[in-house]
């Protein structure tokens, strides 16, 4: 039978459908895209095709915006938002309305067209981590924004446009609706049980081990009680910490082998999937929230939204969490 299960944070409800219970080979799986041999601006040796990079990794002393970088960031060229100009906020009768000030920004994680996020070395991705922390350290300094979105689309059906591995930050004049409900659904549970609700879901977890992937010292993987998609997977320190932005070295390379271990999970159940993940990090100005806790959520891209999510707010899983978990600790990487 099928059933119902809330999340305890954003009291969102999912209905893990057993009924058309679906293992990985269940989905219509895609073909990965094929190389199309094309120009591509993030390769190196073109990076004249691109903005001027506001932060890279260049371990030969190589110039700015020439080749021998490791990994760039550049504003995007078709931004969703820029820095320039004032925020004109205003009223429009009973609307309100302000200027499209923010900032939005790629990182192309590898000069090597071929790559993906989970072929990269340890070193690599740490060096992708840092430039996360970076730029978010970096943007915090402009006191007109509010919160820096941190996510990744693999895959053209996760919304990548471009082949080689990138991924985006958008930085934002305003807290986003769905952060602050995160953030509102965090703190009512701290108010009732002094506890942050994070931490709580990993000592259950690691004391149940069933929705449990994979942990190291200081991180772990888990599949969540109430997840949206399938396979969907979550990954968090295992101590307290709600700003990434804080994050040291040492946790960022332990947070890398964790991260790359899942994906290449991931890639080994399901095929080499397109999938987005997004960093939940505290808003600037709330850097030491004892209810709220950073973590990275990865989704597979491997049901669609369709007329019942967008009109109940529901969301219909076909795979328990207990068993997605078990086939990807199971794996072999």
């Amino acid at each position: 039978m099928s059933e119902l299960r809330k999340d305890p944070i954003l009291e969102r409800w999912v209905i893990i459908s057993t009924e058309r219970q679906k293992r990985p080979q269940d989905f219509f799986l895609q073909e990965p895209p094929k190389n199309t041999g094309g120009f591509c601006p993030f390769c190196e040796g073109n990076e004249d095709k691109t903005p001027n990079e506001v932060y890279s990794v260049r371990r030969n002393g190589s110039a700015p915006d020439k080749p021998g970088w490791s990994l760039r960031t550049v504003p995007n060229r078709f931004p969703v938002l820029t820095v320039e100009g004032e925020m004109g906020r205003e009223g429009v009768g009973i609307f309100d309305r302000m200027n499209g000030i923010g900032a939005h920004e790629v990182i192309i994680e590898s000069p090597d067209h071929k790559d993906t996020l989970s072929s990269l070395s340890t070193s690599q991705f740490t060096d992708l981590l840092c430039a996360y922390r970076e730029r978010i350290a970096d943007l915090k300094r402009d006191s007109r924004l509010k919160y820096v979105l941190i996510f990744k689309n693999h895959g053209f059906a996760a919304g990548a446009s471009l082949e080689h591995s990138h991924s985006q930050l958008i930085a934002l004049p305003i807290i986003p609706k769905q952060v602050s409900e995160e953030l509102d659904g965090c703190k009512k549970h701290f108010e009732l049980k002094e506890r942050c609700i994070y931490c709580d879901i990993i000592r259950q977890e690691r004391d149940q081990k069933e929705r449990v992937v994979s942990e190291n010292d200081h991180f772990i993987a888990l599949a969540p009680f109430a997840p949206i998609s399938p396979f969907e997977t979550w990954i968090l320190p295992k101590a307290h910490h709600c700003s990434y932005e804080h994050a040291p070295d040492d946790l960022l390379e332990s947070l890398a082998r964790l991260f790359s271990d899942t994906l290449k999970r991931l890639d080994k159940v399901l095929g080499c999937q397109p999938y987005n993940f997004i960093l939940h990090s505290s808003p600037f100005g709330m850097e030491d929230l004892d209810h709220f806790h950073w973590h990275f959520e990865i989704m597979p891209k491997l049901t669609k939204t369709a007329g019942f999510e967008w009109g109940s707010g529901f969301y219909i899983n076909p795979t328990p969490p207990e068993e997605a978990a078990a086939i990807l600790r199971e794996a072999k990487i």
